[in-house]
């Protein structure tokens, strides 16, 4: 096992959450050496400034940075149209991906990756880094357990800001276009929720339903609400409503019923978990530390998985598992008819 592992972050002028990246990066000692391709170079002083000597050299392609170099992993973080061919390239060096989502515009573009991935016995993993916040995986040691006992059905909430689409500069990003992000609210957000409900409970989304809006008026080309319900491979039913609402800030629930209790995660109210047990009408609060969270903790376990020292944050599957369920709502959406998800 290596001790410390090379980092090729592959980005442009575009590239989301990279202040959180660069950050986790410099953190992570595990993390020998970073490689930066900015074909923008809009990126380059920014990595300069958080990385220090850990930034080796920048690069204007991924193709003239993979000619030169031999990282064990690609953080990949561009629009979504952009991505599936930084990914391609990645892997066929042979390089472990870390991408932030969605990663595609469809299902068609990120199948072949997966395989591509598989064929090679690397990782392909989505940024989804919630998984890692002690709640979640404090929660889902309760499911696994037993403690809530079998699940009936669950329901979420995801909302945030309808500031952010009335600004000019947002109406020209990527963001608002869904032929450069494969979608809006729920591509890009509804997909953590979505994610987690399928991790917590060990079950994968089979069938979905559901409808999108542009309820605030603003002259963008995608979704800022979406209404969904879903059926998993267990048997139960869930529902999440999302969308862009708020003045500022989020509101959020994730709510699972089971034959022996409930739990409930309000993060944004500063309850992170309560649950009860036995239906003996005491709700427990989870009082331990809910840091660290966030990306390092995200970046910290694929880099371990590099290393072989850990799973990663996400199998492959997994994140091929996510996009499926994201496109089949939107045509479900798109159809008004309700659609099986492949389970291949």
């Amino acid at each position: 096992m290596a001790k410390q592992i090379s980092v090729a972050v592959l980005t442009n002028e575009t590239g989301a959450h990279l202040s959180a990246y660069f950050s986790a990066l410099k953190e992570i000692d595990e993390v020998k050496e970073v490689f930066l391709s900015d074909p923008s170079q809009q990126q380059v002083k920014s990595a300069q400034s958080q990385l220090g000597s850990k930034l080796k050299d920048v690069y204007q392609a991924p193709e003239i940075l993979f000619q030169n170099e031999k990282p064990n992993l690609a953080l990949v973080t561009m629009e979504a149209r952009q991505a599936p061919r930084s990914i391609s390239l990645a892997l066929e060096q042979g390089c472990h991906v870390f991408a932030e989502k969605p990663a595609c515009l469809s299902v068609p573009q990120f199948e072949p990756l997966v395989q591509k991935a598989e064929s090679k016995h690397l990782h392909l993993s989505l940024a989804l880094a919630n998984r890692t916040n002690p709640e979640i995986r404090f929660a889902k040691s309760l499911i696994q357990d037993g403690a809530i006992g079998t699940i009936y059905g669950l329901e979420m909430t995801l909302l945030a800001d309808q500031t952010r689409l009335a600004n000019p500069a947002y109406h020209k990003s990527w963001y608002a276009h869904k032929d450069r992000a494969g979608g809006g609210f729920l591509s890009w957000l509804g997909i953590h929720w979505l994610d987690l409900s399928m991790y917590l409970t060990e079950s994968s989304i089979t069938d979905v339903t559901g409808f999108t809006a542009l309820v605030g008026g603003q002259p963008i080309h995608i979704e800022d609400s979406a209404a969904l319900a879903f059926r998993y491979d267990a048997g139960f039913l869930g529902t999440l409503t999302s969308g862009y609402f708020m003045n500022r800030g989020y509101q959020s629930m994730i709510k699972i019923w089971g034959s022996k209790g409930w739990l409930e995660m309000l993060p944004f109210q500063d309850r992170h978990l309560e649950w009860t047990l036995n239906h003996n009408g005491k709700v427990y609060q989870f009082d331990q530390s809910v840091e660290p969270r966030g990306y390092t903790p995200a970046v910290r376990k694929a880099v371990q998985a590099v290393r072989g020292s850990d799973s990663p944050l996400l199998t492959s599957r997994e994140s091929l598992r996510i996009i499926r369920t994201i496109y089949a709502f939107y045509e479900a959406a798109k159809t008004g008819k309700s659609q099986v998800i492949s389970q291949e």
